[in-house]
């Protein structure tokens, strides 16, 4: 008797981008990602996803469509 073989599960559930727009926006690997648009935004959830398919999580975190994980990157508040 032949033992089923799994279904393959899809490498990512979310395209890496999903930029229609014309000039395209940076992709996520890119250092300026974040100047993708918004195509999904959850303030009351504290993220965004922007069309590049990365998520901006409100403290500046990220978490970029291939799984790396961008750690908060806010700037230091000013001195007096």
């Amino acid at each position: 008797m032949r033992t089923p073989t799994p279904p393959t599960a899809p490498s990512r559930l979310q395209p890496s981008s999903s930029c229609l727009h014309t000039p395209a926006c940076p992709t996520a690997d890119r250092p300026d990602r974040e100047a993708a648009v918004v195509v999904a935004a959850h303030p009351e959830q504290g993220w965004s996803l922007l069309c590049n398919g990365a998520l901006l999580f409100d403290d500046t975190g990220e978490l970029l469509p291939d799984g790396r994980v961008v750690a908060p990157h806010r700037p230091l508040g000013a001195t007096a």
